[in-house]
């Protein structure tokens, strides 16, 4: 028998395509974040500057307020990588945690940062 997950983040890396995929489920809490850091550097540590961020909110239903601070960090660490481009998969405005005000604070690299509202749209503008 499979348990229910309530939350989780999950991220995973493609090395040929040079992408890291980070996946939003249930109700997630800073703690999920802090747990996803380490997993975080460690796909970090496989890409050359210049990879692509694929972050998919599709399964989330909440992120609780506190998260801002750890998701910051997550941006921070992902920025001094130096991605190149962040595409989000964001089917409900609703779902939009303040990503964009993050955005501006936290990748002062200024990757190209673009918002879809499925996978499939985010397939294309990836060309995968």
């Amino acid at each position: 028998m499979i348990g229910y997950v309530e939350r989780m983040v999950l991220a995973t890396c493609n090395k040929a395509k040079r992408l890291i995929f980070v996946n939003y489920v249930g109700q997630v809490r800073p703690s999920d974040l802090e747990r996803s850091q380490d997993d975080l550097k460690g796909l970090l540590a496989e890409l050359s500057p210049g990879f692509r961020l694929l972050v998919d909110l599709t399964g989330l239903e909440s992120m609780h307020p506190d998260c801002v601070g750890a998701v910051g960090e997550l941006m921070k660490l992902i920025d001094q990588a130096s991605v190149g481009m962040v595409v989000r998969v964001i089917p409900d405005p609703k779902k939009d945690i303040g990503l964009n005000i993050l955005t501006i604070f936290h990748y002062r690299k200024h990757p190209r940062v673009v918002t879809c509202q499925t996978m499939m749209d985010a397939a294309k503008v990836l060309s995968l």
